[in-house]
């Protein structure tokens, strides 16, 4: 019994190690093993993202990687449903991962030039592409609606955008020549430009017998996307715009200059391209500086007009001449380009502004700018600055055009309480064509050549309750007006007062005699010590307007404008 005892007490303090042991053990591989698993997953993820990356660099089809499709997809390759893999943003293409290889085996892309040297073209075939059709699309043939069947079904033209169910495609469609659609005098065809490439190396530049140059109602546009402006919406239409045109017509503004990309039009019929730019009001000026820069090469006939599909966040450019206050995505892009074919060309009145610092030892040059839409001196430019440092040290807070606005609107608040601006009408004296005027007590000045300002604000005509001359923007004429604060600026845009009219006039001057004061053009701030600002007109540039849906207050704007028109005639 004692032995046994002895054995029993013995035993004890070994099988007691041996459990703790044990629960160290499991412990460790309960906390390790996760972290081996999430390590081994993201060095495949990796792995996987540099081989997809490689391939989409040495493919023909510009792929763009999405986690989730917008609507039921199936693998052009294998015919597989779909939700994750890579769609081609030319052609629209869409293919799962492991098939991406074989895709670029099988498809072609959009060509953006015909290949081979068969001579001139006139016309092409369609290019189909199986399955994914857009949603409540119509079969050519039949008119019934394609898509309907969950799996991969019925045919695309990536050009016309033509749809055909499987049972109705036929030979003589596979051969037959695409129309190129809807948009047919938008696109640039790629036979057009290989013959005009052709034409080149052999040094001819008779490009009027080349179809379809010589086709009455060919307007081509050319997309200018900046990327980076406003709500970010520019990498989405880049894409969109692609598969309905030409790839050759789209560009991407962070990745190529207005200047270089607007040498398209040279290739193109004088007076007849139309520009669509996708930004704020800052892209369009940019555009507008490389349409002068063509004047200056002497390329005056290829000079296009320029519609704005309002990216930024002020966009009272884009309001003057109706093409609204900022696109969300609310309207289909093939919307769009109706409305760009639709619209009518205008003149916009540019103008220069020069900046001559003071001081008898001054060497340094004038700073010029041009000015699109309006310049100013006060409140409004101080929020402006703040604004802009702000978004210098933390750029991706500002990605959403509602928290730009509410930036803006916390540092009109704080300028309502500390007055930076007051008494400016103690440093400034304002002359206009040559005339001194009296200024009353003013916190701000704001010379304006549109009828908008501050995000869609009719700051001219006001609440409308005295009888002035209404604003034009192609009238050679500046609109100049003070306010009293940023707290008299913000009733000023909720229609509870107006500013102070101090005149119109062909040339401004306005000289800075002390201090140091914020300024702005076009939203462009900066703190100016002692100066003379001088504006004067200096070019007209080639807008498109949309006369399309009217707000009531554009709508008893332009009443207004057709009253002062008839008065006018009557006059004369």
């Amino acid at each position: 019994c004692c032995g046994m005892e002895g054995t029993g007490g013995g035993g004890g303090p070994p099988s007691s190690a041996v459990a703790d042991w044990s629960l160290v053990f499991w412990t460790l591989c309960s906390v390790i093993l996760p972290v081996l698993i999430t390590l081994w997953c993201s060095f495949q993820r990796s792995r996987r993202q540099v081989l997809i990356r490689g391939i989409f660099r040495k493919s023909k089809h510009d792929w763009r990687y999405t986690d989730l499709f917008g609507q039921p997809s199936y693998c052009c390759v294998c015919a597989q449903h779909i939700l994750r893999g890579a769609f081609c943003n030319c052609c629209g293409l869409r293919v799962s991962e492991g098939c991406l290889k074989k895709a670029d085996q099988l498809f072609l892309c959009k060509e953006i030039m015909l290949r081979g040297n068969g001579g001139a073209r006139s016309s092409m075939p369609h290019h189909w592409i199986r399955g994914n059709v857009p949603l409540c699309s119509c079969c050519v043939v039949c008119k019934q609606q394609c898509g309907t069947q969950p799996k991969l079904c019925d045919y695309r033209c990536v050009w016309c955008q033509y749809t055909v169910h499987d049972e109705c495609m036929m030979d003589c469609l596979k051969t037959e020549e695409c129309t190129f659609g809807e948009f047919r005098d938008l696109i640039i065809p790629p036979y057009y430009l290989s013959t005009i490439n052709q034409m080149r190396k052999d040094k001819r530049t008779n490009y009027e017998k080349v179809a379809p140059y010589c086709r009455k109602h060919w307007m081509p546009v050319i997309v200018l996307a900046n990327t980076r402006s406003g709500n970010n919406m520019g990498e989405t239409l880049l894409g969109e715009f692609k598969i309905l045109l030409n790839p050759v017509q789209v560009f991407d503004l962070s990745k190529i200059a207005p200047a270089k990309a607007l040498q398209l039009c040279t290739l193109l019929p004088c007076n007849a391209v139309r520009v669509l730019v996708c930004g704020g009001d800052g892209t369009v000026g940019w555009v507008l500086d490389a349409v002068d820069e063509m004047k200056i090469k002497g390329q005056e006939r290829y000079i296009p007009q320029v519609a704005i599909l309002p990216l930024g966040t002020g966009n009272d450019l884009s309001n003057t001449l109706g093409w609204g206050a900022g696109y969300a995505g609310e309207v289909p892009v093939e919307q769009i380009l109706r409305n760009v074919m639709e619209a009518d060309g205008i003149k916009l009145d540019r103008w220069k502004i020069q900046v001559t610092n003071k001081g008898y030892y001054n060497l340094r040059k004038p700073k010029v700018f041009t000015m699109n839409n309006y310049f100013s001196i006060g409140p409004d430019a101080l929020m402006a600055l703040n604004f802009h440092a702000h978004r210098e040290k933390t750029p991706s807070l500002f990605s959403s055009r509602i928290i730009n606005k509410a930036v803006y609107f916390f540092y009109g608040t704080k300028d309502c309480l500390v007055q930076e601006c007051k008494d400016l009408n103690k440093k400034v004296e304002l002359e206009l064509d040559g005339e001194r005027i009296a200024l009353p007590n003013l916190e701000g000045i704001i010379v304006l050549n549109i009828g908008y300002w501050g995000g869609g604000c009719r700051l001219w005509e006001g609440m409308g309750d005295e009888p002035y001359p209404l604003a034009r923007h192609d009238d050679g004429l500046l609109e100049v007006v003070g306010v009293h604060g940023s707290f008299h600026c913000a009733q000023i845009q909720v229609k509870l007062a107006n500013p102070v009219r101090l005149g119109q006039a062909h040339t401004v001057r306005l000289i800075l005699k002390s201090s140091k004061m914020p300024m702005q053009v076009d939203g462009e701030p900066w703190a100016q010590g002692p100066c003379t600002v001088t504006i004067t007109h200096k070019t007209h540039a080639l807008m498109l307007y949309h006369s399309g849906e009217q707000t009531d207050d554009e709508a008893s704007s332009m009443s207004e404008q057709d009253q002062v028109r008839e008065q006018t005639d009557e006059d004369v």
